[in-house]
């Protein structure tokens, strides 16, 4: 039997793994891990008034609805950097820098369908407060929480 001819599959397929290999794109595809678990890790307030939008050399841009979210994630950005890093298994984000700046609109399944009574105490994320180990931090946040949960409400 003759020689088994490669198909033109099989050559493209060779030249683009080579490519791959030769640029070394492996750490850039993982730096855009970050997009697929923001929300889980930073949770549902968070990510409602702040998005990641680019990744260049470890340094996450994220942009924030107002300068009063900037101001207090700026606190935090260790901790969610860590947070990521954790659940990315590497360190990818090695620095983060908050921009202010229009936030996509939520997905349809995450948008709430009602509106809360006006008598009824808005919804604080717990989880997010107890994770602040500052006092003074966390009630600051949990006043900031309350306000923008009352404005919201009222849009």
């Amino acid at each position: 039997m003759g020689r088994k001819t490669p198909q033109p599959i099989d050559r493209v397929g060779e030249v683009l793994g080579n490519s791959l290999k030769r640029l070394d794109l492996s750490y850039r595809l993982s730096e855009y891990g970050v997009w697929p678990v923001w929300d889980e890790v930073v949770g549902k307030t968070i990510a409602v008034n702040a998005q990641p939008e680019k990744i260049r050399n470890g340094t996450l841009f994220v942009k924030v609805t107002s300068s009063v979210w900037m101001q207090q994630l700026q606190f935090m950005k260790e901790m969610i950097a860590e947070k990521l890093n954790h659940r990315l298994n590497r360190e990818v984000v090695k620095n983060i820098f908050f921009v202010v700046g229009r936030i996509d609109s939520p997905k349809p399944s995450e948008t709430q369908t009602s509106t809360p009574p006006i008598d009824q105490e808005p919804k604080i994320d717990q989880q997010f407060l107890e994770s602040v180990s500052d006092p003074e931090l966390r009630q600051a946040f949990r006043k900031l929480l309350t306000s923008y949960s009352r404005r919201r409400g009222q849009e």
